[in-house]
Protein backbone atom coordinates (compact mmCIF):
# COMPACT_ATOMS: atom_id res chain seq x y z
CA UNK A 1 0.00 0.00 0.00
CA UNK A 2 1.32 3.46 -0.88
CA UNK A 3 2.56 5.58 1.99
CA UNK A 4 -0.14 8.26 1.56
CA UNK A 5 -2.89 5.61 1.64
CA UNK A 6 -1.58 4.42 4.99
CA UNK A 7 -1.43 8.03 6.22
CA UNK A 8 -5.03 8.73 5.17
CA UNK A 9 -6.38 5.58 6.77
CA UNK A 10 -4.41 6.12 9.97
CA UNK A 11 -5.56 9.74 10.19
CA UNK A 12 -9.22 8.79 9.91
CA UNK A 13 -8.85 5.95 12.42
CA UNK A 14 -7.22 8.34 14.88
CA UNK A 15 -10.11 10.80 14.53
CA UNK A 16 -13.08 8.46 14.86
CA UNK A 17 -14.26 10.13 18.08
CA UNK A 18 -13.89 13.59 16.52
CA UNK A 19 -15.92 12.53 13.49
CA UNK A 20 -18.76 11.28 15.70
CA UNK A 21 -18.64 14.41 17.86
CA UNK A 22 -18.86 16.71 14.82
CA UNK A 23 -21.65 14.60 13.36
CA UNK A 24 -23.56 14.73 16.64
CA UNK A 25 -23.14 18.49 16.87
CA UNK A 26 -24.49 19.31 13.42
CA UNK A 27 -27.36 16.80 13.52
CA UNK A 28 -28.49 18.41 16.77
CA UNK A 29 -28.36 21.81 15.05
CA UNK A 30 -31.68 21.75 13.21
CA UNK A 31 -31.99 23.03 9.65
CA UNK A 32 -35.53 22.48 8.36
CA UNK A 33 -35.87 23.69 4.77
CA UNK A 34 -38.85 25.86 5.77
CA UNK A 35 -36.76 27.71 8.36
CA UNK A 36 -34.27 29.82 6.39
CA UNK A 37 -32.77 31.31 9.56
CA UNK A 38 -32.14 27.84 10.93
CA UNK A 39 -30.54 26.71 7.68
CA UNK A 40 -28.28 29.76 7.65
CA UNK A 41 -27.26 29.17 11.28
CA UNK A 42 -26.30 25.66 10.27
CA UNK A 43 -24.36 27.04 7.28
CA UNK A 44 -22.46 29.41 9.57
CA UNK A 45 -21.54 26.48 11.82
CA UNK A 46 -20.07 24.30 9.08
CA UNK A 47 -18.50 27.31 7.39
CA UNK A 48 -16.31 27.72 10.47
CA UNK A 49 -15.20 24.10 10.19
CA UNK A 50 -14.18 24.44 6.56
CA UNK A 51 -12.52 27.80 7.15
CA UNK A 52 -10.34 26.15 9.81
CA UNK A 53 -9.05 23.94 7.00
CA UNK A 54 -8.13 26.93 4.84
CA UNK A 55 -11.30 27.46 2.80
CA UNK A 56 -12.36 30.94 1.76
CA UNK A 57 -16.14 30.86 2.03
CA UNK A 58 -19.11 33.01 1.12
CA UNK A 59 -22.88 32.72 1.28
CA UNK A 60 -25.09 33.41 -1.73
CA UNK A 61 -28.74 34.41 -1.12
CA UNK A 62 -31.21 32.69 -3.46
CA UNK A 63 -34.50 34.42 -2.62
CA UNK A 64 -37.87 32.81 -2.10
CA UNK A 65 -37.43 32.83 1.67
CA UNK A 66 -34.96 29.95 1.39
CA UNK A 67 -31.60 29.29 2.98
CA UNK A 68 -28.42 30.48 1.27
CA UNK A 69 -25.95 28.48 -0.83
CA UNK A 70 -22.61 28.02 0.94
CA UNK A 71 -19.59 28.18 -1.37
CA UNK A 72 -15.95 27.76 -0.39
CA UNK A 73 -12.59 27.16 -2.06
CA UNK A 74 -9.30 25.84 -0.70
CA UNK A 75 -6.10 26.40 -2.72
CA UNK A 76 -7.44 28.83 -5.27
CA UNK A 77 -3.84 29.46 -6.34
CA UNK A 78 -3.29 25.79 -7.22
CA UNK A 79 -3.16 24.73 -10.85
CA UNK A 80 -6.00 22.93 -12.57
CA UNK A 81 -9.76 22.97 -12.19
CA UNK A 82 -11.20 22.38 -8.72
CA UNK A 83 -12.50 19.12 -7.32
CA UNK A 84 -15.91 19.73 -5.80
CA UNK A 85 -17.97 18.41 -2.90
CA UNK A 86 -21.64 19.26 -3.38
CA UNK A 87 -24.88 18.61 -1.55
CA UNK A 88 -27.40 20.29 0.74
CA UNK A 89 -27.65 21.49 4.32
CA UNK A 90 -31.42 21.42 4.87
CA UNK A 91 -33.57 18.55 6.15
CA UNK A 92 -37.27 17.64 5.93
CA UNK A 93 -37.77 17.61 9.70
CA UNK A 94 -39.62 20.61 11.20
CA UNK A 95 -37.95 22.37 14.09
CA UNK A 96 -38.46 20.61 17.41
CA UNK A 97 -40.07 17.53 15.87
CA UNK A 98 -37.59 15.13 17.44
CA UNK A 99 -36.88 16.97 20.70
CA UNK A 100 -33.62 18.37 22.02
CA UNK A 101 -30.29 16.71 21.16
CA UNK A 102 -31.92 13.94 19.11
CA UNK A 103 -28.69 12.38 17.75
CA UNK A 104 -28.06 8.96 19.24
CA UNK A 105 -26.35 5.70 18.37
CA UNK A 106 -27.89 2.28 18.87
CA UNK A 107 -25.58 -0.58 18.03
CA UNK A 108 -24.06 0.06 14.62
CA UNK A 109 -26.64 2.69 13.57
CA UNK A 110 -27.01 6.42 14.23
CA UNK A 111 -30.33 8.26 14.34
CA UNK A 112 -31.45 11.89 14.24
CA UNK A 113 -32.94 14.46 11.82
CA UNK A 114 -30.77 14.51 8.73
CA UNK A 115 -28.25 12.04 10.14
CA UNK A 116 -28.38 10.32 6.74
CA UNK A 117 -29.86 12.94 4.41
CA UNK A 118 -27.43 14.52 4.36
CA UNK A 119 -25.49 15.81 7.33
CA UNK A 120 -23.38 12.69 7.44
CA UNK A 121 -22.21 13.51 3.90
CA UNK A 122 -21.14 17.00 4.93
CA UNK A 123 -19.04 15.60 7.78
CA UNK A 124 -17.50 13.07 5.39
CA UNK A 125 -16.55 15.89 3.01
CA UNK A 126 -15.01 17.81 5.92
CA UNK A 127 -12.89 14.89 7.11
CA UNK A 128 -11.91 14.00 3.56
CA UNK A 129 -10.47 17.51 3.34
CA UNK A 130 -8.79 17.14 6.73
CA UNK A 131 -7.18 13.90 5.60
CA UNK A 132 -5.99 15.46 2.34
CA UNK A 133 -4.52 18.41 4.24
CA UNK A 134 -2.82 15.96 6.57
CA UNK A 135 -0.98 14.24 3.70
CA UNK A 136 -0.08 17.58 2.10
CA UNK A 137 -2.35 17.28 -0.94
CA UNK A 138 -1.97 20.34 -3.17
CA UNK A 139 -2.57 19.15 -6.73
CA UNK A 140 -5.83 20.98 -7.35
CA UNK A 141 -8.16 23.41 -5.59
CA UNK A 142 -10.94 21.89 -3.50
CA UNK A 143 -14.40 23.44 -3.52
CA UNK A 144 -17.61 23.03 -1.52
CA UNK A 145 -21.07 23.87 -2.86
CA UNK A 146 -23.91 23.24 -0.40
CA UNK A 147 -27.51 24.34 -1.07
CA UNK A 148 -29.94 25.39 1.66
CA UNK A 149 -33.21 24.35 0.04
CA UNK A 150 -32.81 21.04 -1.80
CA UNK A 151 -35.59 19.32 0.13
CA UNK A 152 -38.18 21.67 -1.41
CA UNK A 153 -36.51 21.30 -4.83
CA UNK A 154 -35.48 24.99 -4.75
CA UNK A 155 -39.05 26.02 -5.58
CA UNK A 156 -39.36 29.77 -5.98
CA UNK A 157 -35.61 30.40 -5.64
CA UNK A 158 -32.67 30.85 -8.01
CA UNK A 159 -30.66 28.04 -6.39
CA UNK A 160 -30.37 25.88 -9.51
CA UNK A 161 -28.85 28.80 -11.43
CA UNK A 162 -26.37 29.43 -8.60
CA UNK A 163 -25.35 25.76 -8.53
CA UNK A 164 -24.73 25.71 -12.27
CA UNK A 165 -22.82 28.99 -12.22
CA UNK A 166 -20.63 28.03 -9.25
CA UNK A 167 -20.15 24.47 -10.49
CA UNK A 168 -19.20 25.37 -14.05
CA UNK A 169 -15.54 24.67 -14.77
CA UNK A 170 -14.96 22.15 -11.98
CA UNK A 171 -12.91 19.08 -12.88
CA UNK A 172 -15.44 16.78 -11.22
CA UNK A 173 -17.98 16.68 -8.40
CA UNK A 174 -18.75 14.27 -5.59
CA UNK A 175 -22.35 14.82 -4.53
CA UNK A 176 -22.42 13.88 -0.85
CA UNK A 177 -26.02 12.69 -0.84
CA UNK A 178 -27.20 9.60 1.03
CA UNK A 179 -24.89 6.65 0.48
CA UNK A 180 -26.61 3.49 -0.68
CA UNK A 181 -26.92 0.62 1.75
CA UNK A 182 -25.37 -1.74 -0.83
CA UNK A 183 -22.30 0.56 -1.14
CA UNK A 184 -22.92 1.30 -4.83
CA UNK A 185 -22.19 4.65 -6.46
CA UNK A 186 -25.02 6.52 -8.16
CA UNK A 187 -24.32 7.58 -11.76
CA UNK A 188 -27.77 8.91 -12.73
CA UNK A 189 -31.10 9.90 -11.22
CA UNK A 190 -34.52 10.59 -12.62
CA UNK A 191 -35.72 14.16 -12.62
CA UNK A 192 -39.00 15.06 -10.97
CA UNK A 193 -41.66 17.55 -12.02
CA UNK A 194 -44.87 18.06 -10.08
CA UNK A 195 -47.92 19.59 -11.72
CA UNK A 196 -51.32 20.45 -10.24
CA UNK A 197 -54.32 20.34 -12.55
CA UNK A 198 -57.68 22.00 -11.84
CA UNK A 199 -61.00 21.34 -13.59
CA UNK A 200 -63.98 23.65 -13.13
CA UNK A 201 -67.42 22.45 -14.11
CA UNK A 202 -71.01 23.49 -13.30
CA UNK A 203 -72.61 22.47 -10.03
CA UNK A 204 -76.19 21.16 -10.15
CA UNK A 205 -78.62 18.95 -8.26
CA UNK A 206 -77.89 15.35 -9.27
CA UNK A 207 -81.59 14.45 -9.36
CA UNK A 208 -83.55 17.46 -10.54
CA UNK A 209 -80.99 19.26 -12.73
CA UNK A 210 -78.52 16.61 -13.75
CA UNK A 211 -78.48 17.65 -17.40
CA UNK A 212 -77.61 21.24 -16.43
CA UNK A 213 -74.50 20.16 -14.55
CA UNK A 214 -70.98 19.73 -15.94
CA UNK A 215 -69.19 17.08 -13.92
CA UNK A 216 -65.64 18.19 -13.06
CA UNK A 217 -64.76 14.77 -11.63
CA UNK A 218 -65.76 12.92 -14.79
CA UNK A 219 -63.76 15.37 -16.92
CA UNK A 220 -60.78 14.90 -14.63
CA UNK A 221 -61.17 11.11 -14.65
CA UNK A 222 -60.74 11.08 -18.42
CA UNK A 223 -57.65 13.25 -18.06
CA UNK A 224 -56.25 10.96 -15.34
CA UNK A 225 -56.49 8.06 -17.77
CA UNK A 226 -54.70 10.10 -20.44
CA UNK A 227 -51.98 11.07 -17.97
CA UNK A 228 -51.44 7.46 -16.97
CA UNK A 229 -50.96 6.58 -20.63
CA UNK A 230 -47.93 8.90 -20.74
CA UNK A 231 -45.93 6.42 -18.66
CA UNK A 232 -43.22 4.75 -20.75
CA UNK A 233 -41.34 2.25 -18.63
CA UNK A 234 -39.03 1.34 -21.50
CA UNK A 235 -37.81 4.95 -21.58
CA UNK A 236 -37.79 5.17 -17.77
CA UNK A 237 -40.64 7.70 -17.75
CA UNK A 238 -43.42 7.54 -15.15
CA UNK A 239 -46.49 9.71 -14.64
CA UNK A 240 -48.35 9.12 -11.39
CA UNK A 241 -51.52 10.87 -10.19
CA UNK A 242 -50.93 10.82 -6.46
CA UNK A 243 -53.70 13.04 -5.07
CA UNK A 244 -57.25 13.75 -6.25
CA UNK A 245 -59.85 16.02 -4.65
CA UNK A 246 -63.32 16.93 -5.84
CA UNK A 247 -66.98 17.27 -5.07
CA UNK A 248 -68.91 18.09 -1.92
CA UNK A 249 -71.60 15.40 -1.70
CA UNK A 250 -72.97 12.52 -3.75
CA UNK A 251 -76.24 14.37 -4.50
CA UNK A 252 -74.57 17.20 -6.39
CA UNK A 253 -72.84 17.27 -9.76
CA UNK A 254 -69.35 18.43 -8.71
CA UNK A 255 -68.12 21.86 -9.77
CA UNK A 256 -64.44 21.38 -8.92
CA UNK A 257 -61.79 18.68 -9.12
CA UNK A 258 -58.00 18.85 -8.78
CA UNK A 259 -55.12 16.41 -8.93
CA UNK A 260 -51.42 16.43 -8.05
CA UNK A 261 -49.22 14.60 -10.55
CA UNK A 262 -45.66 13.30 -10.20
CA UNK A 263 -43.72 13.04 -13.49
CA UNK A 264 -40.24 11.48 -13.66
CA UNK A 265 -37.81 11.01 -16.53
CA UNK A 266 -34.18 10.02 -17.00
CA UNK A 267 -33.27 12.76 -19.49
CA UNK A 268 -33.90 16.49 -19.66
CA UNK A 269 -35.25 16.21 -23.23
CA UNK A 270 -37.64 13.45 -22.17
CA UNK A 271 -38.88 15.55 -19.24
CA UNK A 272 -39.57 18.45 -21.62
CA UNK A 273 -41.48 16.06 -23.88
CA UNK A 274 -43.62 14.70 -21.02
CA UNK A 275 -44.43 18.21 -19.81
CA UNK A 276 -45.69 19.15 -23.28
CA UNK A 277 -47.77 15.95 -23.38
CA UNK A 278 -49.29 16.73 -19.98
CA UNK A 279 -50.12 20.24 -21.15
CA UNK A 280 -51.84 18.76 -24.20
CA UNK A 281 -53.94 16.57 -21.89
CA UNK A 282 -54.98 19.70 -20.00
CA UNK A 283 -55.87 21.48 -23.23
CA UNK A 284 -58.24 18.74 -24.38
CA UNK A 285 -61.88 19.02 -23.24
CA UNK A 286 -64.18 16.01 -23.05
CA UNK A 287 -67.22 17.64 -21.44
CA UNK A 288 -68.36 20.93 -22.97
CA UNK A 289 -68.74 23.60 -20.34
CA UNK A 290 -65.77 22.50 -18.25
CA UNK A 291 -62.46 24.34 -18.14
CA UNK A 292 -58.98 23.22 -17.13
CA UNK A 293 -55.99 25.08 -15.73
CA UNK A 294 -52.67 23.85 -14.38
CA UNK A 295 -49.53 25.02 -12.61
CA UNK A 296 -46.11 23.50 -12.04
CA UNK A 297 -45.26 23.39 -8.35
CA UNK A 298 -41.78 21.87 -8.06
CA UNK A 299 -39.12 20.57 -10.41
CA UNK A 300 -35.65 19.06 -10.28
CA UNK A 301 -34.15 18.08 -13.61
CA UNK A 302 -32.67 14.64 -14.32
CA UNK A 303 -29.08 13.79 -13.38
CA UNK A 304 -28.25 12.17 -16.70
CA UNK A 305 -25.84 9.30 -17.16
CA UNK A 306 -23.07 10.74 -19.33
CA UNK A 307 -19.81 9.54 -20.87
CA UNK A 308 -17.83 11.96 -18.69
CA UNK A 309 -19.67 10.86 -15.58
CA UNK A 310 -19.08 7.20 -16.35
CA UNK A 311 -15.37 7.85 -16.91
CA UNK A 312 -15.23 9.46 -13.48
CA UNK A 313 -17.09 6.54 -11.95
CA UNK A 314 -14.70 4.06 -13.58
CA UNK A 315 -11.71 5.92 -12.14
CA UNK A 316 -13.34 5.89 -8.70
CA UNK A 317 -14.04 2.18 -9.02
CA UNK A 318 -10.52 1.29 -10.13
CA UNK A 319 -8.74 3.44 -7.54
CA UNK A 320 -10.92 2.09 -4.73
CA UNK A 321 -10.33 -1.48 -5.82
CA UNK A 322 -6.57 -1.10 -6.16
CA UNK A 323 -6.38 0.69 -2.80
CA UNK A 324 -8.20 -2.09 -0.96
CA UNK A 325 -11.27 0.09 -0.37
CA UNK A 326 -13.93 -2.09 -1.96
CA UNK A 327 -15.45 -3.04 -5.29
CA UNK A 328 -18.11 -0.37 -5.80
CA UNK A 329 -20.64 -1.09 -8.54
CA UNK A 330 -22.69 1.73 -10.10
CA UNK A 331 -26.43 2.30 -9.95
CA UNK A 332 -29.18 4.42 -11.52
CA UNK A 333 -31.76 5.81 -9.07
CA UNK A 334 -35.30 7.14 -9.30
CA UNK A 335 -35.01 9.94 -6.73
CA UNK A 336 -33.56 13.28 -7.80
CA UNK A 337 -30.55 15.30 -6.57
CA UNK A 338 -28.53 18.43 -7.31
CA UNK A 339 -25.98 16.37 -9.22
CA UNK A 340 -28.39 17.13 -12.09
CA UNK A 341 -27.41 20.80 -12.24
CA UNK A 342 -23.69 20.13 -12.03
CA UNK A 343 -23.97 17.68 -14.91
CA UNK A 344 -25.97 20.21 -16.94
CA UNK A 345 -23.13 22.68 -16.23
CA UNK A 346 -20.70 20.19 -17.80
CA UNK A 347 -19.17 18.81 -14.59
CA UNK A 348 -18.55 15.02 -14.48
CA UNK A 349 -20.36 13.92 -11.33
CA UNK A 350 -21.07 10.92 -9.16
CA UNK A 351 -23.69 10.84 -6.42
CA UNK A 352 -24.58 8.95 -3.21
CA UNK A 353 -21.11 9.70 -1.84
CA UNK A 354 -22.27 10.25 1.74
CA UNK A 355 -22.87 8.04 4.74
CA UNK A 356 -24.73 4.81 4.00
CA UNK A 357 -28.17 4.13 5.43
CA UNK A 358 -31.91 3.82 4.80
CA UNK A 359 -35.37 5.31 5.32
CA UNK A 360 -34.69 8.92 4.31
CA UNK A 361 -37.35 11.46 5.34
CA UNK A 362 -38.89 9.20 8.02
CA UNK A 363 -38.56 8.84 11.78
CA UNK A 364 -36.74 5.56 11.03
CA UNK A 365 -33.96 7.31 9.10
CA UNK A 366 -30.63 5.82 10.15
CA UNK A 367 -27.01 5.83 9.06
CA UNK A 368 -24.42 3.05 9.32
CA UNK A 369 -21.81 4.40 11.74
CA UNK A 370 -18.84 2.52 10.29
CA UNK A 371 -19.42 4.11 6.88
CA UNK A 372 -18.61 7.49 8.45
CA UNK A 373 -15.03 6.28 8.61
CA UNK A 374 -15.00 4.21 5.42
CA UNK A 375 -16.17 7.01 3.16
CA UNK A 376 -13.57 9.72 4.01
CA UNK A 377 -10.88 7.07 3.53
CA UNK A 378 -12.39 6.25 0.14
CA UNK A 379 -12.74 9.84 -1.13
CA UNK A 380 -9.40 11.07 0.19
CA UNK A 381 -7.61 8.16 -1.48
CA UNK A 382 -9.57 8.59 -4.71
CA UNK A 383 -8.93 12.34 -4.91
CA UNK A 384 -5.24 11.94 -4.13
CA UNK A 385 -4.87 9.57 -7.09
CA UNK A 386 -7.51 10.96 -9.46
CA UNK A 387 -5.41 13.27 -11.64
Amino acid sequence: MNEFIEKVNTFIDQHRDDIIATWRDIVNLESFYGDAEGVNRFAARIRKEFEKEGFVCRSIPVGGGHGDVLVGTLGDDRSGAPIMFSGHMDTVFPKGKQGENPFHIEGDKAYGPGVLDMKGGIVIALYTVKALNHIGYNKRPLKILFAGDEECLHYGAKTADVLMEEGRGAACAFNMETGLIDDKICVSRKGKTEIQIFVEGVEAHAGNEFELGRNAIVEMAKKVSDLADLTNLEAGTTVSVGVIKGGTMSGAVPKHCEVAVDMRATKVAEMDKVKKQAEAVCAKTYIDGTSTTFKYTTEMLPFERSDAGMKLYQKVHDIALSSGLGDHDCKDLGGSSDAAYLTIAGVPSVCSCGVRGQWNHTDREYAVVESMFERPKLWANVIAQLF
